[in-house]
């Protein structure tokens, strides 16, 4: 067990700082929504109904959808996109998909390779490009399970004010559903460069995103 627990300390200990997050988030949006519903003379409900609520759905679809599509534009663009003296990016001469060799695929791969890296039919371009196609695909799930109950909960604010409901393809183009997206995104899309940048010029000892303390600035490619 302990070894377990030291050769997969990042993920688990990550998966247990986003389960307290999101607890904490069902906990105090629980607290914040019947707040509103007093205010504005409504009825207070469970901890149990806001958590399945569309109004819950919403606000965690949308941070969710914001973060795969980090990733999976900084996966794509980090094919070709370089920056120099950034660890976040490949060495200056190794822009694109690399040659097989490169990437020890098909006769390169040795015996510990993965089954798929080695072979020769569809399942090696599957393999290839696996992490950016789930990455893709949640991305996409994510932003249309926030559209629709984004959909709900806007549609329920609708007839809070007396207003008529819309339709899922008419709320698409509203701006409450882009203020709740590019609100996200730019967040996101701030954080991904400014790390890209930062990292040329600041370190961080003992970190595989930082550089080593005493590589030179303009030193690419480069895990501390």
């Amino acid at each position: 067990m302990r070894r377990f627990l030291r050769e997969n300390g990042l993920s688990i200990g990550f998966g247990l700082i986003f389960l307290a997050a999101l607890v904490g988030q069902a906990l105090v949006g629980h607290v914040d929504f019947n707040n509103d519903q007093l205010a504005h003379n409504g009825d207070t409900i469970t901890l149990w109904r806001y958590i399945t609520s569309s109004s819950f759905g919403a606000d965690v679809m949308e941070n969710w959808q914001s973060e795969y599509l980090q990733f999976t534009l900084f996966i794509l663009g980090t094919i070709w996109l370089l920056q120099r003296g950034s660890p976040e990016s490949k060495e200056l001469n190794k822009a694109g998909r690399e040659s097989e060799q490169d990437q020890r695929i098909g006769p390169h791969a040795d015996q510990r390779s993965p089954a798929w890296a080695k072979a020769e039919d569809f399942r090696r371009f599957l393999f290839s490009n696996s992490l950016l196609l789930v990455m893709g695909t949640i991305w996409i799930a994510t932003w249309a399970a926030q559209a629709i109950t984004g959909h709900v909960t806007y549609n329920s604010e609708q007839l809070d004010h007396h207003e008529p409901a819309v339709s899922l393809l008419h709320y698409l183009g509203t701006a409450d559903f882009w203020n709740r997206t590019l609100q996200n995104w730019q967040s996101e899309f701030l954080a991904v460069g400014s790390m890209a940048i930062l990292s040329v010029y600041l370190r961080q000892r003992g970190s595989p995103e930082s550089k080593p303390v005493g590589a030179p600035h303009d030193a690419t490619g480069l895990e501390g």
